[in-house]
């Protein structure tokens, strides 16, 4: 089926991989290998039929969405892609996920295990058992919260508003939601009595990071969460201060440590407080489906009532891959 040819409506958002599942089931990407819209997916296609411009000096204004009936159903994934590159932009929680599970309920249970490395060192005999490793449902559940905003537009700000600069606004909103995942995400991180590490001196020194470093026995230490009074004394350190890491923080921002660790400020912990991680073991992300919005509202046009929310939380995996630096 031409792109041109497809029937937009309200029911393709109830297809099972939402408006572009369904859109690229009726019109597959690979169709358009070599020729001039290659690289472009199946929504993208939309936008460029109905001649909506979404970025750049000549971007259309809000109001080109709902110049027909059929356009007006590309609005609500429009929005959710805007909102969820705000938040995929603010970063952090991609660093430190080590899975993300989606679910279509409000309660979860993950899995326990009592895999002990020191076990599995051990060689088998001839004869011998081979040691069990147990998988479990926990007997806790993880709560799951909605996070999200209240989305009011008025008459003039469809009308004459360019969708770039609306795309700024959904953005904050994506970045908004992330930041309070990420609060959660810490929150989950910190439970448990994770084993502490203390700062021998008024200061952060290069000794402290490597008890740190030294706690991460069948774990290994590549992400440090730092508050940011902890992230400016790690960067002082004397021994930090090599060139090419210097180098690196000033080309992109980016902070890694002597140990192979990726130095991360985050404003969610408490002041003194520096969160070691496995980040390959230690925390699962859980929510039902990332960015979601009410597609008949948007659809619609009744901006001045329209929800855009993402419910997620978080799950220890391994607690042994998380230890913790902190101020006396």
């Amino acid at each position: 089926m031409n792109y041109q040819s497809i029937k937009l409506d309200k029911g393709l958002y109830k297809h099972w991989g939402g408006l572009l599942g369904a859109l690229e089931e009726l019109d597959p990407s690979a169709s358009y290998q070599g020729g001039p819209l290659q690289g472009l997916d199946a929504f993208e296609r939309q936008l460029s039929r109905f001649d909506i411009k979404v970025k750049g000096a000549g971007s259309s204004t809000i109001s080109k969405f709902f110049s027909t009936g059929e356009s007006a159903a590309l609005f609500p994934e429009y929005v959710t892609r805007a909102v969820a590159q705000g938040a995929r932009e603010s970063g952090i929680l991609d660093e430190i996920v080590a899975s993300k599970t989606v679910i279509d309920a409000l309660d979860y249970r993950s899995i326990v295990t009592d895999v002990d490395c020191g076990d599995i060192s051990n060689p088998i005999g001839e004869g011998q058992s081979i040691p069990e490793t147990n998988i479990t449902l926990s007997g806790e559940l993880v709560k799951l919260y909605k996070r999200g905003r209240l989305l009011r537009a008025s008459y003039e700000a469809i009308k004459f508003q360019r969708v770039d600069v609306f795309s700024v606004a959904m953005a904050q909103i994506g970045n908004a939601i992330a930041r309070a995942l990420l609060k959660d995400a810490v929150t989950v991180l910190q439970g448990g009595a994770p084993e502490a590490v203390t700062v021998s001196g008024s200061a952060a020194a290069y000794a402290d990071l490597l008890q740190l470093w030294s706690k991460f026995e069948d774990f290994e230490l590549n992400v440090m969460l730092a508050s940011p009074d902890m992230a400016l004394e790690i960067l002082t350190i004397p021994e930090l201060r090599d060139p090419v890491m210097g180098l690196g923080f000033q080309n992109s921002g980016a902070m890694v440590t002597p140990l192979g660790a990726k130095l991360l400020r985050c404003g969610d912990l408490p002041s003194g407080t520096v969160i070691g991680l496995d980040r390959r073991f230690a925390l699962e992300m859980i929510s039902t489906g990332g960015i979601q919005v009410e597609q008949d509202k948007l659809i619609d046009a009744q901006l001045e009532r329209a929800a855009v929310t993402a419910t997620a939380g978080f799950n220890k995996l391994f607690p042994k891959a998380v230890k913790i630096l902190k101020k006396a």
